[in-house]
């Protein structure tokens, strides 16, 4: 829609992952060195976690993207399902016949399967994303299959990709012995306020217009306290103040735009998320990014409220003094009375 107006090939904060925008920060970089790590080195379980927007797709389509021929990928997405359905979409995606077949079957046909490729010197991978959907039951299940084995290895690796809650559902007491077989876990941190810019710049730049956002003054600031250095909110914000910047028929957003969109979206409750209420009296590094989150929430609130304050301040002085009158003229006619 405004693409014309700033001179764009591409709109620069789309929603949906695009290649072409790939911007790698530094705990992108280092997750993508653990996971190919742990796929070159044949490791059993392999952990990635990170809060909603933080990067996790963009780095398993780039790890996906680079894999060697000898892999053999099954993904799942679907994770709000039985452990027999389970299976079978683990089969359908290594090519098995599934249908009509219980889960018995199911499970001997992939550990011929598995055998067969260890053969062919293959590498199967289990990729399974939101696992934070996962109940116990079927992490537990999960584990039984990294039992199928030779006497000299695994025979399926496994990932579990999922949303920060997936680190807690694995301190349940039942799934101690996962927790154990887990060798690489990585978690997704918030980009800095540095690589905010950077990363705003390289998707402007990407597009066809880095001068659209100048960072002069507190805009900077703004952005990442308000987006918390992820990437998603990051998009979604700038997509606003670029659409509002369009709509006032300007060229370059500057801090007065991203603060009229950051408030406009927080009054509309736009970021709003179901939150763990549990009180805690220790401040976790899980918690790390929607303590950030909130902490922008509420400076922008403070920045808001003291607009506010100077607006109304000549209105506040007239009351002020209209205060000092009365309260004088109380005191005359306390005086006239006792």
């Amino acid at each position: 829609m405004y693409e014309k107006h700033f001179s764009f090939k591409h709109k620069p904060f789309e929603l949906v992952p695009n290649p072409d925008f790939l911007f790698l920060s530094s705990t992108h970089k280092k997750a993508l060195t653990y996971l190919d790590y742990g796929i070159k080195e044949k490791i059993g379980f392999i952990l990635l976690t990170g809060e909603i927007g933080s990067g996790k797709t963009t780095i398993i389509r780039n790890l996906i993207k680079n894999l060697n021929s000898s892999v053999k990928l099954s993904r799942i997405n679907n994770t709000k399902v039985s452990s027999e359905q389970l299976i079978s979409m683990i089969n359908e995606d290594f090519g098995l016949e599934v249908d009509g077949k219980n889960k018995t079957k199911l499970l001997s046909e992939l550990n011929a399967f598995l055998i067969d490729q260890y053969s062919k010197k293959s590498q199967p991978i289990l990729l399974i994303d939101e696992a934070q959907n996962l109940s116990p039951d079927l992490l537990e299940e999960i584990r039984l299959l990294s039992n199928l084995e030779t006497d000299r290895a695994k025979l399926l690796q496994i990932m579990l990709v999922g949303q920060t809650e997936l680190k807690k559902t694995l301190m349940h007491p039942e799934l101690m012995q996962l927790r154990q077989r887990i060798n690489i876990n990585y978690h997704i941190t918030p980009l800095t306020i540095d690589e905010t810019v950077k990363y705003i710049r390289h998707r402007l730049t990407i597009a066809g217009n880095p001068e659209v956002m100048r960072f002069q003054g507190d805009m900077p600031g703004l952005i990442y306290r308000f987006s918390g250095g992820i990437p998603r909110l990051i998009n979604i914000l700038c997509d606003f103040a670029l659409l509002t910047a369009f709509t006032e028929g300007k060229k370059e957003v500057n801090a007065d735009i991203i603060r009229e969109v950051a408030h406009d979206l927080e009054s509309r409750d736009y970021w709003n998320e179901p939150r763990d209420n549990t009180v805690s009296t220790t401040v976790e590094d899980d918690n790390y990014p929607d303590l950030l989150k909130e902490a922008g929430n509420i400076a922008l609130r403070l920045i808001n409220l003291e607009e506010t304050i100077k607006k109304n301040l000549p209105e506040i002085a007239v009351l002020t003094e209209k205060v000092d009158r009365l309260e004088e003229d109380i005191s005359e006619l306390r005086e006239q009375v006792f």
